[in-house]
């Protein structure tokens, strides 16, 4: 079965590989691009386009996401009322934003991804931290990224500390008459526990998660040295997407 598949942001570091990816697979089909700022109306015999409006009614299977958070919502709505199943990898989405998005998938019977982060080592190491929370409530999260990362914390970030929130005993961490000296110091609260955001250049994409307990620690992370790293993930969901009718919230729901 071929599957056609538009990619847009196709001018970015992870849409470029997309893009390379799409190509590498002789079952995907590269059928447009999508960029604001593309120069070229067309790349190596695709189709260029600069606006969305563009795509109603063009004859593609997929959409492949890997914009900015301020499009990425406005991006996965269009793509599901013009019949494309989304696979988005660009973060900054709301929790109403996505409960919405379900809903329209259902509504439109189509199937759809957003995923925080499609390394397969990425979604390992969520499902271990949320295991390991049931017996470790005291932790924190680091998360470390590129320095031209927009959004913090990260998407990975926030769905480890859903992930964690759902089997975690709520506790309150810190001490109770804990101060900053300096705004920021102890990073942002989630149900208690602490994320912290690095944001450096020569970093891709690295979370770690340090669980502390009376005599011992745990510390789980993961690395992502190149953006190869997600492209797998990405041919999973292309895969998945187009054999559903309803949009998920997370990689891990496709393994």
């Amino acid at each position: 079965m071929e599957i056609k598949v538009i990619v847009a942001g196709f001018r970015g570091r992870m849409g470029s590989a997309a893009v390379n990816m799409v190509k590498e697979d002789e079952d995907l089909i590269l059928s447009a691009l999508l960029d604001p700022f593309a120069k070229d109306t067309e790349v190596d015999g695709v189709p260029v386009f600069t606006d969305k409006s563009q795509l109603i009614g063009f004859d593609a299977d997929v959409w492949i996401d890997f914009t900015t958070p301020a499009v990425a919502y406005d991006n996965t709505r269009f793509a599901l009322e013009h019949g494309f199943a989304p696979v988005v990898g660009t973060t900054g989405f709301t929790e109403d934003e996505i409960v919405e998005l379900i809903a329209l998938s259902e509504d439109k019977k189509i199937g759809g991804l957003i995923a925080p982060n499609f390394a397969i080592g990425a979604i390992l190491l969520m499902e271990f931290a949320a295991k390991a929370a049931k017996y470790f409530p005291d932790l924190e999260i680091i998360e470390l990224h590129h320095d031209n990362k927009k959004d913090a914390p990260s998407g990975t970030a926030i769905k480890t500390a859903e992930l964690i929130r759902e089997v975690r005993q709520p506790k309150q961490q810190g001490a109770a008459d804990e101060v900053e000296s300096l705004k920021g110091a102890r990073g942002a609260e989630f149900d208690g526990f602490r994320i912290h955001s690095v944001r450096l250049p020569g970093l891709v994409a690295h979370q770690e998660v340090i669980f502390g307990a009376q005599g011992e620690g745990l510390t789980l992370r993961h690395d992502s040295y190149d953006r190869k790293s997600f492209m797998s993930g990405v041919n999973i969901g292309v895969r998945a997407v187009v054999k559903r009718d309803k949009l998920v919230y997370g990689l891990e729901k496709l393994l």
